[in-house]
C-alpha cells in the first residue's frame, strides 16, 4: 500500500492512563483520513504523534516511508490548522502567512510569490492587508488553511479546526476543506468529535474509543456496517433490541423479543438460543397509519413523544414492551397518544457484535 503516514504499534501513556493502545494505521497518499470518537478517546495524542509534539512511548511513526518517531516537529514537512485559528492579531493576513516562510529564510521576493499563491487558493488575496479583528470567524480559518498550505507541506494536519464555528458555516467550510484538499491532492489528517464533519469530509474515517481503534473504513461502511455497538451508537442514530435467536432460515434469522418477533437478516455464525443484539437507524423504520397491511417486522405502537426537527419529525413509539425512535419527513404527522403501525425492513436491520 502507498502510505504517506504509518503508525505500527503506537502506544502513549500518561501515567497509569494509556491514552493510545497499540495503533496500527496507514493513512494512504492523497486522502483524507479523519480520527472520530469523543473526548478523551485518544485521537489528538494519535495526531500529536504524528506532528511530533509527543513521542511514542513504544512503537514507530512514518511518514513519506521515513521513520519519524525521533525527528522533531519542524523537521516533518507537516502544515497544521488548529482549533482557536493561532493568527497573530498584530499581523495583517498577509504577514500571518507570510510568517512561516520568514522563519525558514526564503528570499522575499520567493516569499511573496508563495504567499499570493496561499491567498489566491483560499480566494482572499483582496484580504491581504486587513488584521485578523477585520475577519469573520470563516475567513480566519481560511487564513489559518492559507499559512498551513504556504510552504507545501508533505501532509496537513486539522485538529478540530471547525469547532469555533457556528452550524451554517461549519458546514460551508467542511465543503472548502474538503474541495481544497482534493485540488492540491494532499494528504490530510482531519481530528473531531463530530461525526456528521467525518462523514461529510473523509475519504476514510478511524474510530476510536478507549486509546483503541474501533474501526476503520469509509464513510458508508462505518455507518451501514459499523462494527461494534460503540460504532453503531457514535456514528448516526441507532434503536438497539436484544433477543433471542428463535430459529435461522436461509437467509434469515427469526429473533423474539419479549412477545415480539423480528426477522434479521442472517449470519453463518447464529445458532437457535443465541442471544443476539440488532440494529435499525430511526429512518429506515416505516411508519403508518392503523390499518396498513404491512408484512414482515410490521408492528401496531403508540406515539408516546412527537418532536418537530423542521426537516423531519422525530417520534418516540412504544410497541410491546420495547420504545422505539422514529424519524420521518413529516409529509403525514401523528400525535402523542395516537396508535400507529410501524414496519422495520429486515433488509435494514442489522446484527452486531456485542462490545
Amino acid at each position: 500500500m502507498d502510505y504517506m503516514i504509518e503508525l505500527q504499534n503506537v502506544t502513549k501513556r500518561y501515567g497509569p492512563i494509556v491514552a493510545n493502545d497499540q495503533i496500527n494505521l496507514g493513512i494512504l497518499r492523497g486522502e483524507l483520513m479523519t480520527l472520530l470518537g469523543p473526548s478523551g478517546c485518544g485521537k489528538t495524542t494519535a495526531l500529536r504523534c504524528i506532528t511530533g509534539h509527543l513521542t511514542p512511548d513504544e512503537g514507530r511513526v512514518f511518514i513519506d516511508g521515513e521513520d519519524v518517531t525521533s525527528v522533531p516537529t519542524h523537521k516533518r514537512e507537516l502544515g497544521m490548522v488548529f482549533q482557536n485559528f493561532a493568527l497573530f492579531p498584530h499581523m495583517t493576513v498577509y504577514e500571518n502567512v507570510e510568517f512561516p516562510l520568514m522563519i525558514r529564510n526564503l528570499p522575499k521576493a520567493e516569499r511573496r510569490e508563495m504567499v499570493m499563491d496561499a491567498l489566491r487558493l483560499i480566494r482572499m488575496e483582496e484580504y491581504e492587508k486587513h488584521y485578523p479583528r477585520q475577519l469573520s470567524g470563516g475567513q480566519q480559518q481560511r487564513v489559518g488553511l492559507a499559512r498551513a498550505l504556504v510552504y507545501r507541506p508533505k501532509v496537513l494536519l486539522l485538529d478540530e479546526p471547525l469547532s469555533n464555528l457556528d452550524a451554517k458555516l461549519r458546514e460551508e467550510m467542511r465543503f472548502e476543506i474538503k474541495d481544497l484538499q482534493r485540488r492540491l491532492g494532499i494528504t490530510a489528517v482531519y481530528v473531531t468529535h463530530d461525526q456528521a464533519e467525518a462523514l461529510a469530509l473523509s475519504d476514510r474515517v478511524a474510530v476510536m474509543n478507549g486509546g483503541r481503534l474501533e474501526q476503520v473504513g469509509t464513510p458508508d461502511e462505518i455507518y451501514d456496517q459499523p462494527g461494534s455497538q460503540f460504532v453503531a451508537d457514535f456514528i448516526g442514530l441507532s434503536d438497539f433490541i436484544e433477543g433471542t435467536v428463535l430459529a435461522v432460515e436461509g437467509e434469515k434469522a427469526m429473533v423474539t423479543v419479549d412477545d415480539l418477533q423480528f426477522a434479521v437478516p442472517a449470519s453463518p455464525r447464529m445458532r437457535p438460543h443465541d442471544k443476539l443484539l440488532f440494529f435499525i437507524r430511526p429512518n429506515d423504520i416505516d411508519l403508518f397509519p392503523l390499518g396498513y397491511a404491512g408484512g414482515e417486522n410490521t408492528f401496531d405502537g403508540v406515539v408516546s413523544k412527537m418532536t418537530y426537527l423542521g426537516d423531519k419529525i422525530d417520534y418516540r413509539i412504544a410497541v410491546g414492551g420495547l420504545e422505539l425512535r422514529v424519524q420521518t419527513d413529516g409529509k403525514v404527522r401523528f400525535e402523542e397518544g395516537e396508535s400507529v403501525r410501524l414496519q422495520l425492513p429486515v433488509d435494514r436491520c442489522r446484527a452486531i457484535v456485542r462490545d
